[in-house]
This record gives C-alpha cells, structure tokens and sequence, in this order.
C-alpha cells in the first residue's frame, strides 16, 4: 500500500493521538467527529450555569505524566498542570478521613496503626512505577521489560484482588482508601482487575500526583489539536461516519470508537470469527452524572478534604464492595460509590470569582435511568452539612442519556468502553498481541475497546498509530521537540 492519507474517526484523547502520531510521520490526516466540539469524554463545557465549566466525563488525570504517550507529547510542557498536595480524600462514617497525599510517609503516618502496612503496600510500587507503567500500559501478552517491577505489582494485584486483601490493616481508614481507588473502575471487589486498576491510581497518586489541567480537561485537548494542525492535520466537526464506505478515499482508517459502533461500521468487511469475538465482547456497568455550579466552595466538616479536587464517597471497603457489588448484579445500591471532582480548589478558572464548580457521578447499572441527583446530595451533605443551600443549579446525565449526550463510546453509560475483568484485559477486544489492527484491509481500532483500556492516557491511540506505521514500514516519529505554551 502506498499510504499518504489516513482517516480518523473520533476526536477523543485516543483518536487525536493517533491523528499526532500519524501527522508528525509526514502523512496527511483528517479527523472527523460527529460533535460540533472536540474531546469527546475529555471536553470542558458549561453544563449547569454560564461561567461554570465542567469536565464531561474526566476532569483529573492521574496518567498525565505517567503515559509514555503523553511523556513523549511532551504535555506537561505545554500546558499548566496543577499536581495538588493532596491528590485525593476519603471520608468515612464518624468524622474521619483518610488523605491521598502525594507524600507517601505524610499520607501513612496520618493511618496511625495501619500507616506501616499502608506504606510497605504501596513504597514497592511507587519506586517501580516507571517499570510497572510499561507493563501494565502496553499488551500484558508481551514479557515484561522490568521483571522485578512486574512481580512486585503481581503480588500486590494478587493480594488485593482476593479475600487476601485487608490481611495487613487492623482499621478501616487505609481499606477504603485502596478500594475508592480501586472503584474508579466499575466492578465487583475483591477481583484482580479491579485491584490493578486500583493500584495503578493509588502509586500513581503517592509517587507524582494526580493532575488537574487549568482549564479544564479541554487544555489537553487543545493541545494535541494545535500540534496535528502545526503538522498539517485537519479536524472536521460535525461529521459522522457510521460506514466504513464513507472512508474509501483514504488509504487507511484509524477508528477511535467501542466495539458496538465497530461492529456497526465494519461488519461486513470482518470474518466471521472475528465478528463474533467481538459480539461477546461484554459492556461494562454505567454511571448517572451531576453537574452543579456552587455559591462558594464545599463546606466539607474535615477542612482537609477541601485541598483534594477529588473525594471519594462511599465509606469503608466493606461498603464500597456492597454497591459495587449491587451494580455488577444490575441493581441499584441504596448508598452508591460517587466519584467527586471539586476542580474549583486548585483553578480558579473554572467558575466565577467567589464560586465553585462541581461534579460526580454515581454508579449504577448499564444504561440505567436512575437520576442520581439525590444519591449525590445526600452522599456529600453527610460529610459537608449544609452543602444543598450552596447549589445554584444542577444538571443530571442519566445513563442511558450518554450516547446521545457525548458519545456512543459511553453508550449506557459504561465510561471504560467494555467490561474491565481479567478475561476482558487479556482480550481487548480480542485475544491478540497487536489488538489495534483488525482483520479489515487498513483499518485499526483506537478506542478504549483496545489494550491498555480506559483512561485519558492516549495509548490506545498511539498503539494504533505506531501499528498502522509498522505494518506499512514507517518510522514512527521521534520525540516531539520542546514547545512553548
């Protein structure tokens, strides 16, 4: 194949980091998204009041500086990255509250009696984390490059993701600290994919921080559009493709969407084993989003929960495990997991002078229609009395309203695009050490779908990208050069 024109479909952090990739190897590249806006979950909006903006679908990200993808774009360069002190708090029944500070020692010495057990979980993966990043951010069907990194997280995956996993703790704080980790992924607890999901955040929040983009997750955005136009890249808003014949003009197609809209576009290009792979390939279960504009900012009882942009709410392991275990049966949990994000406490931006931006999302079963307004008031005023006085307006995204709302990759609401269990890890969408290109004459998969999975990190995109290039005899590009904001 003689290959000078590529089409991306999706405009989300994977498609444009394909888009990058291929852009800055000499070809030329459109990028089509069906929104009139780009980003897809990774956009900033105002969802409840003018002046308020609000990250659809992910505002923090601990894989910023962790991606390898990322690392070599060189992100932390371009745009204004705020790593707080305390990337996350947990508060529990009674007053108490565990904090995810980026201090390892500061966060376990707070643990009291569990503070050792905390930090000797942890310290081996937060000195290893580079060698545990190339592992877990690339196929885990390929031996891995640090070993030593490799068996020290197995270990604790191994330990966490079983009925193992509160051997080493005589309290409760530091559990549920490891678990509101963990359920950043909806699943059933104790499962290793939960528990390596989960480890992945809590190293990365004790050995650089969890970063929140001033802005908005939109800066990222911005970002890799402005270099795939530098390199002569286009984006076309207001496009979709829903059949692969609408892309016949180009010689080959880099496509950022889930296994249903893939199977929608290609079915009839696909062998039929391969077709009927990806028709087991599972949904994951969903969440209902509220977004609010506040008077000022959230009067949490702990004052040191107002350092920490996100909060976890959903109090100690054991009731964490009970909700999260509810959704995965399909019903809805009396006191869910919810997820906050407060972006207010470290960008000012986000709101107007004096007030605050806030969000979170409940977890509920795929393509529920349950508001979870209510679920999120109570959850917060338990710990922040007086919270509702300080609402000025409120918006909710039930479940079954993502699709229409941001995208078909979040159809029912499942944000990890596909269930996140060990079998599901393993085939990504298919069983396959590169999962990215399909059986489809040029066309590559770049989704969320794909190996490593969800979360704004880029690599399934950049994996595509170097995939198509590889297949073709490309070098793919060097590090990108230093820019200035």
């Amino acid at each position: 194949m003689n290959l000078t024109r590529v089409a991306v479909v999706g405009a989300g952090p994977n498609g444009l980091a394909a888009a990058v990739t291929l852009a800055r190897a000499g070809l030329a590249v459109d990028v089509f998204e069906r929104n009139g806006w780009t980003g897809g979950g990774a956009a900033t909006r105002e969802l409840s009041l003018p002046g308020f903006r609000h990250d659809v679908a992910s505002a923090v990200h601990p894989m910023a500086l962790a991606s390898p993808f990322f690392q070599e774009f060189d992100l932390a360069r371009r745009i204004d990255l705020v790593v707080p002190e305390a990337s996350f708090a947990h508060p529990l029944p009674g007053g108490r509250s565990g904090i995810g500070y980026r201090d390892l020692d500061r966060a376990a010495d707070a643990l009291g009696a569990d503070g050792d057990a905390y930090r000797s979980f942890l310290g081996p993966v937060v000195e290893r984390l580079r060698g545990v990043t190339d592992m877990t951010m690339n196929t885990l069907l390929r031996v891995p490059r640090d070993p030593i990194a490799a068996a020290v997280y197995g270990a604790r995956v191994l330990e966490a993701g079983t009925p193992a996993w509160s051997r080493r703790f005589v309290e409760d704080v530091a559990p549920a600290m490891l678990t509101g980790c963990a359920a950043h992924t909806i699943g059933r607890h104790p499962t290793l994919a939960m528990a390596g999901g989960g480890l992945m955040l809590s190293a990365t929040a004790h050995a650089q921080g969890w970063p929140v983009p001033v802005g908005g997750s939109q800066a990222i955005v911005d970002a890799l559009v402005a270099d795939l136009e530098a390199h002569g890249g286009r984006v076309h808003l207001g496009r979709e493709v829903t059949d692969l014949a609408q892309l016949d003009e180009y010689d080959a197609a880099v496509l950022d969407v889930g296994v249903p809209a893939f199977l929608t576009m290609a079915a009839a290009r696909l062998p039929d084993r391969y077709r009927r792979a990806l028709e087991r390939f599972k949904p994951g279960s969903g969440v209902s989003k509220v977004d609010m504009a506040l008077a000022g900012p959230v009067p949490w009882s702990d004052p040191r929960i107002r350092e920490a942009p996100t909060v976890h709410l959903g109090g100690t392991r054991e009731q964490i495990a009970a909700a999260e275990n509810d959704v995965a049966r399909g019903r809805v949990p009396e006191r869910p997991y919810v997820l906050a994000v407060q972006p207010s406490v470290v960008d000012s931006t986000r709101a107007p002078a004096g007030q605050a931006t806030f969000w979170a999302y409940a977890h509920v079963p795929f393509d529920s229609d349950v508001d979870a307004t209510e679920a999120v008031l109570a959850a917060v005023e338990e710990h922040a009395p007086g919270f509702r006085d300080i609402v000025l307006a409120s918006t909710a995204t039930r479940a079954d309203e993502f699709e229409a709302a941001v995208s078909p990759n979040f159809a029912g609401g499942d944000f990890a695009s596909g269930a996140v269990t060990m079998t599901q890890m393993l085939k990504r969408p298919v069983v396959s050490p590169t999962p990215w290109r399909t059986p489809a004459d040029g066309v590559y998969l770049a989704s969320g779908a794909t190996t490593p999975g969800p979360s704004v990190h880029g690599m399934c995109g950049w994996h595509a990208a170097r995939t198509l290039l590889h297949d073709n005899g490309i070098s793919a590009p060097n590090r990108a050069p230093t820019s200035a904001r």
